[in-house]
């Protein structure tokens, strides 16, 4: 099976700085046979979350093994960051990560809030569970989801690289056809852009244009983060 991708990442409206990292990096090779793509979104002061998140993924992306196994080697160079410089304490990172192969098979692994989608046949399937106070909540019956959108805690998340040594990291397999479309994004397009949205600019543009109008979408809609997209389109 053939993959198109294309990944795109911007500051938004409101920072002052990109705390995002995404790999492959915008603007190279764009077709391929087998990928691994990802997003990483980081936090922890003015440069901690850009130090978190690029230092996660190029820790995932220069070793072998699974997603799972990735983001642990990911999580060790964060933790290993902090602690050679104190000043970086409290620093983390979000990481999805996808390895897909040439029969259309992705494994995903996953840690915090950016979030992966799949889109086929004018429907959209949020494949990740966000690791966040917010979903904690829903899936407890404490709020509702319109509750969710204004609740002061909707940003908090509860899991992330770089925190803790014994890192939960959720990791599933997904099998991708012709014609679906996988998305990988931050919470900065989330956040922003509604799902329907979403499905209708990744099913109808090929990805470099669709994660071109994504981003665009969400500064529209205010950017009050970083935004990071990556679009993978299956074909025969």
């Amino acid at each position: 099976m053939k993959l198109t991708w294309a990944t795109g990442t911007d500051t938004g409206r409101v920072r002052s700085n990109n705390q995002d990292s995404v790999s492959p990096p915008p603007g190279t090779d764009t077709s391929t046979t087998g990928l691994l793509i990802a997003v990483a979104d980081g936090m922890g002061g003015h440069v901690g979350g850009e130090i978190a998140s690029s230092t996660a993924l190029a820790a995932a992306l220069s070793t072998d093994g699974t997603p799972r196994d990735r983001i642990a080697v990911a999580n060790q160079a964060v933790l290993d960051a902090v602690r050679a410089d104190h000043s970086l304490r409290g620093m983390g990172t979000t990481l999805t990560l996808a390895s897909i192969s040439s029969d259309g098979t992705a494994v995903v692994g996953h840690v915090g809030d950016s979030r992966a989608y799949r889109a086929r046949d004018g429907e959209i399937v949020q494949l990740t569970a966000d690791h966040t106070v917010i979903a904690e909540y829903l899936a407890s019956g404490k709020i509702t989801l319109e509750q969710a959108k204004r609740h002061p805690q909707r940003s908090v998340i509860t899991r992330a690289v770089g925190i803790i040594d014994d890192l939960e990291v959720d990791e599933f397999e997904e099998r991708f056809v012709p014609g679906d479309r996988l998305l990988i994004c931050s919470d900065g397009l989330t956040a922003m852009v509604d799902d329907a949205q979403i499905r209708q600019l990744i099913e109808t543009h090929a990805p470099q244009e669709a994660v071109r109008r994504l981003i665009e979408a969400a500064n529209r809609a205010g950017g009050v983060d970083n935004i990071s997209v990556a679009v993978v389109a299956f074909e025969s």
